[in-house]
């Protein structure tokens, strides 16, 4: 699918969202890589196969919680 040289990593592998960008919208919160991973502002992400990959989130841990 990806026509660049190097060309970009596969939707299944781990540096799959170094792909470039092909097209997004901003408003709504997502861009379209050349491998054709969709991914999301949460970091969230629908590979072309249809498999969800959730956001990768940390939680801030604070040491005097009230």
């Amino acid at each position: 699918m990806c026509s660049h040289t190097p060309e970009c990593p596969p939707a299944h592998a781990d540096g799959r969202n170094a792909a470039r960008t092909v097209a997004f919208c901003a408003e709504q919160g997502w861009s379209l890589l050349c491998n054709g991973v969709l991914l999301f502002d949460d970091l969230g992400e629908l590979l072309p196969s249809g498999e969800i990959v959730a956001a990768l989130r940390t939680v801030a841990c604070r040491e005097n919680a009230v």
